[in-house]
């Protein structure tokens, strides 16, 4: 049997360890990315193979964290794909501004950037004070940083490059201030933010939100759990509510596909169709 059978085997016993001891489903993330996390991460902690990892998840919480933390996808910055954010003040947000209130899930928010991000242009547009942001993430360590707001000022230069092309209108410093190496974000943009530990694979829907952004998350996760989590979504959202994804990912040839249309077809932003029904 070629190696790369044997670790096939190895990741579907470790996979299948992980969802019977602590109710983690990794089982239908992109193999390939699981598969080159555990091999890293069984070399980085001295095991010879992934095989091992096994017994030491098993009976060693805080070794199973940080193996957590390695599957755990925390790449983000401000305004990231500032043209996405953009394209929702636009087209979006107008939208928005016709509900007496809104409610949004931001899914997958990893270490908080893009929370800030939304939630500086919703100020900016007169939408914050009625807005309440749902952020969720699995890992309790990003969800930490995200709720303290945090972050290294050595990467502010392109933040606020994005910010620009992102349409931002006052000075983003406005909006934190510097200490030492760091920058730290403006309570106030927290007032209305629920950070919480959420699990795409495992956990339900939040109810009658009018935008569920999820950006660049899809991509990790095979054809079963995408369709899985995008009705998810679409069973979150009221009738013509918005679904915002990442510029790598797409509903098409997906379970509901037929439900949205596009409102973006480059920023992938769609709109759920009036009539499409809740289960």
């Amino acid at each position: 049997m070629k190696i790369q059978e044997i670790e096939n085997i190895e990741i579907s016993l470790l996979l299948e360890a992980i969802y019977g001891r602590y109710g983690y489903d990794f089982r239908d993330y992109a193999r390939a990315t699981v598969e080159r996390r555990s091999r890293l991460f069984a070399k980085n902690t001295g095991l010879k193979s992934i095989s091992e990892l096994i017994p030491r998840i098993m009976r060693d919480e805080m070794f199973f964290e940080r193996l957590v933390k390695e599957f755990s996808i925390t790449v983000t910055e401000l305004f990231r794909d500032p043209s996405s954010y953009k394209e929702l003040k636009l087209k979006v947000f107008p939208i928005l501004k016709t509900y007496p209130f809104i409610k949004i899930w931001h899914a997958g928010c990893a270490t908080g950037e893009e929370v800030y991000s939304l939630a500086i242009l919703l100020k900016q547009e007169g939408l914050y004070d009625k807005a309440t942001i749902y952020a969720t993430d699995f890992n309790d360590e990003a969800l930490e940083v995200a709720k303290n707001g945090i972050y290294s000022i050595d990467n502010m230069k392109q933040c606020t490059a994005n910010y620009l092309a992102a349409g931002g209108t006052d000075a983003l410093s406005d909006y934190y201030y510097a200490k030492h190496e760091s920058v730290i974000f403006d309570k106030a943009l927290r007032k209305n933010v629920m950070f919480a530990n959420h699990n795409l694979t495992t956990d339900g829907i939040f109810g009658e939100m009018h935008l569920v952004m999820c950006k660049n998350v899809l991509i990790y996760f095979n054809k079963t759990l995408q369709n899985k989590v995008l009705n998810l979504f679409c069973d979150s959202l009221i009738h013509s509510g918005y679904l915002c994804l990442g510029s790598k990912e797409s509903i098409l040839f997906t379970d509901v596909e037929n439900k949205f249309e596009n409102i973006d077809k480059g920023e992938r932003i769609f709109r759920k169709i009036t009539g499409t029904a809740n289960v």
